[in-house]
């Protein structure tokens, strides 16, 4: 552990942590870039989607062994797991109970919101996100089913996506 993290504050940490997540952030969106100048927007997406299969695998593990989040704790799980991704420090959502679903909703993506202050489109992340959500959802509890409510390329208006999780119902 570096020498200065004892020195921070409690509203040194959280500082310290929303730069982690947005570096982070600025890290993947460099090399998505990269990728894409160099070899086109669907290989760039393909390979996007193969490090999201691990990434989001990786992030749900640690996440659940850090805050002993329960394997196959259902709902309640993804709920507490969802609200410690990196996703939460740098972006607005929302995490809300309906009935037998849990609902996802990311108010403001900064990746979008870059686009759009640029005037261009949407970038069209529903391939990747479902690879991303699903593969989350599954770490936490496999039982758990996700379904994209909205995503680019689909229309969101001014916000981002929105994804639905149900618990399987036993057979």
């Amino acid at each position: 552990m570096a020498d200065q993290f004892p020195e921070l504050d409690r509203e040194g940490l959280l500082k310290l942590l929303s730069v982690y997540a947005s570096n982070w952030l600025a890290h993947d969106g460099c090399w998505f870039l990269a990728v894409e100048e160099k070899l086109g927007l669907e290989p760039a997406i393909e390979l996007d989607i193969a490090s999201w299969r691990r990434f989001t695998v990786a992030e749900a593990g640690r996440i659940m062994k850090a805050f002993n989040i329960p394997a196959a704790g259902g709902l309640d799980a993804l709920h507490k797991a969802l609200g410690y991704r990196l996703y939460a420090c740098v972006n607005e959502q929302e995490i809300r109970r309906e009935g037998d679903a849990l609902i996802y909703h990311m108010k403001n993506c900064r990746v979008q919101a870059a686009r759009r202050r640029k005037g261009l489109a949407d970038f069209p992340c529903k391939p990747v996100g479902l690879v991303e959500y699903v593969g989350f959802a599954e770490t936490v509890d496999p039982r758990l089913k996700t379904e994209c409510i909205e995503c680019p390329p689909d229309d969101c208006g001014d916000e981002a996506c929105t994804w639905r999780f149900t618990l399987a119902k036993k057979k």
